[in-house]
């Protein structure tokens, strides 16, 4: 539905989650043979993200809550992430650092328990996730491009297009990927149109190779300061094969242990907000309630809930 805008429209996001919302739940209630009788509480994503369509979530959510008279609890989307490797097969354990990083964010923190989150860094300008398929957009790829990106890179040339690796010498935790944007869309202009694409593929390449450098090393960096030895990576992000062969690299080269969500819980998913919210349920019963007034969150600093 997006692709034909090269990017998310929101206005026809938030008109789609309403259309798809309630099929969507009655087949999962039916695949999984429960009834709403068997379920303790109703866990929402209330940001950060789209307004329109964190609405739509919200009030189907507390709407679902009044009619099934279940406790209702908000979740910040980033927590969903965090936590989500807890559903894989080797859980982390805490104390942890984790590098969330998506179309939206860019952040390393530091995870002391549940609800407990220190900030490391972050982007001060593109998301990692976004500079992909800003990249992708500059290449002639479809959206999404994070994963078109990724592929192509497969079949470029090591070292053909060499691209600047922003603030990988900043000596803080900070990320900045614009500039590794403007690189690529510098190296297209160089090139001419229309590119081949054996030129398409190396630069793939090079910006991949850049990307993957930068959130390796700041992720390297973060477990050093800290004193830490467990990486947790999260986000649509986390599933680029090139990242993950590189932190398995690194985990080798400084001895430390790196956890991963599966691949299907690295994009955005109901399943990480459940976790979530049964997480809080069990430590602070307190924060869901059958007030069923709600209000949701665009901007929401996650060290801050």
């Amino acid at each position: 539905m997006h692709r034909a805008y090269g990017g998310v429209v929101p206005e026809l996001a938030s008109r789609d989650h309403i259309r798809r919302a309630l099929p969507l739940l009655q087949q999962i209630l039916e695949q999984a043979a429960i009834t709403p009788a068997a379920i303790d509480a109703i866990a929402f994503t209330q940001g950060p993200g789209l307004a329109g369509a964190l609405l739509v979530g919200a009030s189907i959510a507390n709407g679902l809550g009044l009619a099934w008279d279940k406790p209702v609890i908000g979740i910040h989307h980033l927590e969903g992430h965090l936590l989500s490797p807890l559903l894989a097969n080797d859980p982390p354990s805490f104390p942890f650092v984790a590098l969330l990083v998506s179309g939206g964010h860019t952040q390393l923190m530091r995870v002391t328990d549940i609800g407990d989150y220190e900030m490391l860094g972050e982007t001060l300008d593109d998301a990692a996730g976004e500079a992909f398929d800003k990249t992708a957009k500059l290449l002639g790829l479809d959206y999404p491009g994070g994963p078109a990106v990724s592929q192509l890179a497969t079949t470029g040339t090591p070292g053909a297009v060499v691209l600047p690796r922003p603030m990988l010498h900043s000596k803080d935790l900070d990320f900045s990927f614009s500039g590794l944007k403007t690189a690529v869309l510098t190296q297209v202009k160089q090139y001419g149109q229309p590119l081949d694409e054996q030129a398409k593929a190396n630069l793939a390449r090079g910006f991949v190779d850049a990307a993957v450098d930068v959130l390796t090393a700041k992720s390297v960096q973060a477990l050093k300061q800290t004193g830490l030895s467990r990486l947790v990576v999260a986000g649509g992000v986390g599933a680029n094969q090139q990242l993950r062969a590189a932190l398995k690299v690194a985990a080798q080269k400084y001895a430390f242990d790196v956890h991963y969500p599966d691949p299907e819980l690295c994009t955005d998913n109901g399943a990480m907000i459940a976790l979530a919210g049964a997480l809080r349920l069990q430590r602070w019963p307190a924060q869901a309630n059958k007030h069923y007034a709600f209000t949701v969150r665009p901007r929401w600093d996650l060290a801050a809930i």
